[in-house]
């Protein structure tokens, strides 16, 4: 069966997804990266080869804060930031989209669209307040399931007033009016609006939120978080069915985009290899110029498979791939649109 793989890697996940030549959702992966995404990758990569090993992968694109590891490990076609994947899949899943929230393990970012097209963005820039790692860290101090946090916050009948400006005076509040006796429903809901209230003005910033609106990444899960923006901005909030892979997914819809144009034959390096690769990632810091940028490395059996991080590009330039090149020019396109 011919297909077209997507890999995502985050700050805490890497997710993985396979579609058909009619863009059908094949196979998808969530998996915590636990601070080792090349384990996690080989992970998914053994889940792929147990419930499809029959798959021809004609192309392979990858997004995420770790999309050059990822690159490098698999043999990638396509390398997109995950601006543009997030934007992507959502135009996929639906083309009237207009504004995507997507919050992440460590980040939060906003994309605007019109007429499919990703028109401007914005990312957090200082406050993790709303992300997954810090909602994360909230449930198990309340004692509370992760899966179980939206839950509580929608039998709230009345959310305590938190301040989520920072995540810091968030946390500092919540305990003090925890310690005041209120109900877990009650502290809870009021952290997702607070969250919530953080989020519209620090990477929204004060933007016009304009349906259709589709909230992805693993912290959409929380229906308390999602509520919580309805309340606020009285619209839908539309949560799509991958809402969790959907940069994974939107590197794969690139990769076939990519293919289909080209017909060129993939660099991928194969399921049953990948899953059994002895890889080490090494670093070093260039002192060629006063940036002194920590150049990261990625060898696969002793052997130099990929290099990234320099501002400049010399030392990517040893090994440029074309989706390295088509990555450069998309991030010179990203710092046009971005606020």
């Amino acid at each position: 069966m011919e297909c077209f793989l997507g890999i995502d890697v985050g700050s805490v996940s890497a997710k993985i997804v396979a579609l058909d030549a009619g863009k059908n959702l094949l196979f998808e992966t969530y998996l915590r990266t636990h601070g080792n995404p090349i384990e996690a990758l080989q992970a998914g990569f053994q889940q792929l080869q147990e419930q499809l090993p029959d798959l021809q992968i004609l192309a392979v694109g990858t997004t995420g804060s770790g999309r050059h590891l990822a690159a490098a490990l698999v043999g990638a076609d396509t390398i997109k930031n995950e601006i543009t994947a997030h934007a992507v899949a959502a135009r996929e899943v639906n083309p009237d989209v207009r504004t995507v929230i997507d919050i992440g393990g460590q980040d939060s970012k906003i994309i605007f669209l019109k007429d499919g097209v990703s028109r401007g963005f914005n990312m957090n820039s200082v406050c993790a307040a709303g992300t997954g790692s810090f909602l994360d860290h909230q449930a198990s101090r309340l004692n509370v399931p992760i899966e179980k946090f939206g839950e509580l916050a929608l039998r709230s009948t009345s959310p305590v007033r938190i301040a989520g400006r920072c995540g810091v005076f968030a946390e500092s509040d919540l305990i003090s009016k925890q310690q005041m006796g209120y109900s877990k429903e009650d502290l809870i809901a009021g952290l997702c609006l607070a969250l919530a209230r953080n989020y519209l003005a620090n990477v929204a910033r004060g933007k016009e939120i304009q349906p259709v609106v589709l909230f992805q990444g693993g912290v959409a899960a929380n229906v308390g978080l999602r509520a919580a923006f309805e309340t606020l901005l009285g619209i839908p909030i539309i949560v799509p069915p991958y809402y969790r892979v959907m940069g994974a997914l939107g590197a794969a819809l690139l990769a076939r985009e990519k293919w289909q144009k080209t017909k060129a034959p993939s660099a991928f390096r194969g399921v049953r290899a990948i899953a059994q690769f002895k890889c080490a990632p090494r670093s070093f810091i260039c002192n060629d110029c006063a940036n002194s940028c920590e150049i990261s490395e990625l060898y696969i059996c002793g052997e130099i498979v990929g290099r990234w991080g320099s501002r400049c590009g010399k030392w990517a330039n040893l090994r440029l791939s074309s989706a390295d090149r088509e990555d450069q020019r998309e991030k010179l396109t990203l710092m046009r649109l971005g606020a």
